[in-house]
């Protein structure tokens, strides 16, 4: 089972700290700039962790605010120092980069930042005497500057066309530098001459960077370790220059067998003069590449016994002449994963569970297209087999979801891959932490993408946890995003069905604090709208009656929802629905609980004082929809409606007592024993109080025979969660008073001794005898 333990300290203090800057570091300079208190020294270990993990927080917790100027709290080193720090997308602009030009930076990375400009490359040189390892991922924009300044400001940097390539620049001066990454380029930069200052390079990435002449790598065939050549189109010419460059411990001339043609393809020859000529390798990735000629073993030469590294076994011939196992292999949509006998320790393919975990391990921080495509077949393996290495696989699809979370294809696959990664089947062997990693997860993309599927995907996902308890972390977001879910008029049928269910579950069983705060953000209002929706196009489905139910739920105990269900029209939706859809049990059921709900507040009664109310709830008084469940919710308001005294009987038909007689007639047809669809629970809110205040009175006898029955009912069908309940609420000594009342009925009086009788024996067979 994955481990529950708490965060460090560290990590505590630096969330708590980026969340409250303006109270911890620093201040605000003109209401505008923040400014680090003049008191405070700050070590790397420290700055560089408030860098990082404010860069984790805006990209991956939506519910984090980004501080336009926080890069200027590090502005000056004598009371900062900034060593290693990793910046991404649009998070980062040239005016952070310019703020903390004065710090001596070992290591940059800056991946997908397409806001940085040609300002930036000059930023660049102010760290050039320190900087050790520097990316530049996908930073497209970085190498463009305006061809008429001040002419198109903003848009120059979406728009490349009013934008010049920026060719004078070099890493003259970057002595330290030996580790650089310039993969995702835009097409045009002079690589070559760029580079040419460089005399140390000891790992190179130039992924998806076109050059016909590869020559210029072998200024660094004594220093070059890691060669990244991913979506270049290669040649043998290409091939001649690497294999000169032989300190190589990691090369990759993989690619995406998707994105485009390609002409070279990879034959036994070239393979065996990789591993001939490059004797140091410890890892190669040759994922996507079609191999023309048959570089494996037949099945019938393939040697018995278990799978087998060791070169010598190898079912891919040419690297039979390895001197030793590679570390990793990536063989990604090839045929050659399927082997039996690879010789790697670590594998990337799609051939099991171990190589697709490999995969997304591998590809996800710089191959979003490679990786949604191993988390599709993660999926298929979860859905169909069992997942082996399952803490594994959430963690690294958490990983990618945070990674890409506006990329359409991550966050579908993902997400539904987490829908099956999270089923009951594993949950025992998840942490409160992890899970609560799933869950923010799963939020962010429904914050932040509005696709179907993924909203879809991500709904179904939140119905494999316990609502509302594992939700209460993120109780008022994930309202939020579901009512958003919910409110446009046109909604894919599915996710709205899933939403309103969510949503009926998150109101069920919480304190009436968060139900009032539900009900602020608008779901009663919300239910109402989808209620009506559904009468206009006279269908009563799950929709309609989560719908109801949500409703019921929302408005126990809590009077203001109650209200906002009357000012909205809620009684007239309820007549219309009772008249179009008559024979629907469980919409009764549900209208009628909520409308007890409603008839529990002293304030809104009068409302339902109308000759139209009072008739309609009359005769369901004999309705034997749901066993006894809308009699009785029928009964109930009546009962609260009859405790308000004849003063308040505002209506000349029905009288009261034609309404009293039949409510009397209809307690008297119901089952003691029934079974019943309620959950009173005092720890959450719900008591038994609506029911114990029609207890201590005489002006209406029917009020109380129908709170003595339903107490009667509770505890002789469900004695173990109710006698201690009943006891608990003061609930025998309003019984005992009530029998020595002259204005009590006997039937009620002796319905009262049954509910005490039972309660007494619970607390006998229950009682602690032990010493």
């Amino acid at each position: 089972m994955a481990s529950d333990t708490p965060e460090s300290l560290m990590a505590l203090c630096t969330d708590f700290c980026l969340r409250n800057l303006d109270g911890t570091l620093g201040y605000l300079l003109d209401k505008e700039t923040l400014r680090l208190h003049p008191d405070i020294f700050l070590p790397s270990e420290i700055c560089d962790q408030l860098v990082n993990e404010y860069v984790e927080l805006v990209s991956a917790a939506c519910t984090f605010e980004p501080h336009e100027t926080f890069f200027s709290l590090f502005s000056d080193p004598r009371s900062t120092r900034l060593t290693r720090i990793h910046l991404r997308e649009d998070l980062v602009q040239d005016q952070d980069l310019e703020a903390i030009r004065k710090q001596d930076l070992v290591e940059l990375y800056l991946t997908n930042c397409e806001k940085l400009s040609a300002k930036s490359l000059q930023t660049l040189r102010s760290f050039r005497h320190s900087l050790v390892s520097l990316s530049l991922f996908g930073c497209a924009n970085i190498f463009y500057e305006e061809d008429n300044p001040g002419g198109c400001e903003d848009e120059c940097l979406v728009n490349p066309t009013c934008q010049v390539l920026v060719k004078d620049f070099t890493f003259e001066g970057f002595s330290r530098l030996r580790f650089l990454n310039l993969g995702r380029m835009i097409d045009g930069i002079p690589v070559e001459s760029l580079l040419r200052p460089l005399n140390s390079l000891a790992a190179l990435d130039l992924s998806g960077i076109q050059t016909s002449d590869a020559t210029f790598l072998t200024q660094w065939k004594d220093s070059l370790m890691s060669l990244v050549l991913y979506n270049m189109d290669l040649s043998d010419d290409h091939i001649r220059v690497i294999v000169q460059l032989h300190k190589l411990r990691h090369l990759d001339i993989s690619r995406d067998r998707l994105s485009s043609y390609y002409k070279f393809k990879l034959t036994r020859k070239v393979l065996s003069l990789l591993v001939q000529k490059l004797g140091n390798l410890l890892s190669l990735d040759i994922s996507g590449h079609m191999i023309l000629e048959n570089c494996s073993i037949s099945k019938t030469d393939e040697e018995a016994g278990q799978t087998s590294t060791e070169p010598s076994k190898s079912s891919i011939m040419p690297f039979r002449a390895l001197k030793r196992p590679l570390q990793f292999l990536g063989l990604f949509e090839t045929s050659l994963c399927r082997l039996t006998h690879i010789p790697a320790y670590k594998v990337s393919g799609d051939k099991n569970e171990e190589q697709v975990l490999n995969a997304i391990e591998a590809y996800t921080e710089h191959r979003p297209e490679i990786t949604s495509r191993a988390i599709n077949l993660l999926f298929d393996i979860a859905r169909i087999e069992r997942c082996n290495q399952l803490l594994r696989a959430l963690k690294l699809v958490i990983t990618a979801l945070k990674c890409h979370k506006y990329d359409k294809n991550i966050q579908v696959t993902g997400s539904a891959a987490l829908f099956y990664l999270t089923n009951s089947e594993y949950r025992s062997e998840q942490s409160v932490k992890l899970r609560r990693q799933v869950i923010q997860v799963v939020l962010n993309g429904m914050e932040s993408y509005q696709e179907v599927t993924v909203q879809r995907n991500c709904c179904l996902t939140l119905c494999n946890f316990s609502i509302p308890e594992e939700l209460e972390f993120q109780y008022r977001r994930v309202n939020e995003l579901l009512l958003g879910i919910l409110s446009p008029t046109r909604q894919d049928e599915s996710i709205q069905r899933i939403a309103v269910h969510l949503c009926n579950a998150l109101v069920c069983q919480v304190d009436n604090d968060h139900k009032e705060a539900v009900g602020k953000m608008g779901f009663v209002v919300t239910m109402l709208k989808l209620i009506q929706k559904k009468l206009l196009d006279k269908t009563c489905d799950q929709v309609m009656e989560f719908s109801w139910s949500a409703l019921w739920n929302i408005t126990d105990e809590t009077p203001d929802n109650c209200e906002m269900f009357l000012n909205f029209n809620g009684m007239k939706l309820f007549l219309d629905c009772l008249k179009e859809f008559p024979e629907k049990q469980e919409l009764h059921r549900n209208m009628l609980g909520l409308l007890g709900n409603v008839a529990e507040v002293k304030e809104l009664r009068p409302q339902l004082m109308t000759s139209q109310f009072i008739s309609v709830f009359s005769n369901l008084l004999e309705s034997k929809a749901d066993g006894i469940e809308v009699s009785y919710n029928a009964c109930g308001v009546l009962s609260h409606i009859m405790f308000d005294g004849p003063e308040a009987w505002g209506v000349c038909e029905p009288q009261r007592a034609e309404v009293e007689e039949r409510m009397w007639a209809a307690i008297q047809s119901w089952d003691i024993n029934s079974r019943r669809n309620i959950n009173y629970r005092s720890e959450m809110g719900r008591s038994f109080e609506p029911i114990l205040r029609l207890l201590p009175q005489g002006i209406s006898p029917v009020s109380q025979h129908w709170a003595t029955w339903a107490l009667y009912n509770l505890v002789s069908v469900y004695p173990d969660k109710y006698c201690p309940l009943l006891i608990k609420e003061g609930g025998m000594p309003l019984l005992r008073d009530l029998i020595k009342m002259a204005t009590a009925r006997q039937e009620t009086k002796e319905m009262a001794r049954k509910v005490i009788e039972h309660c007494s024996n619970f607390r006998e067979e229950n009682m602690d005898t032990s010493r």
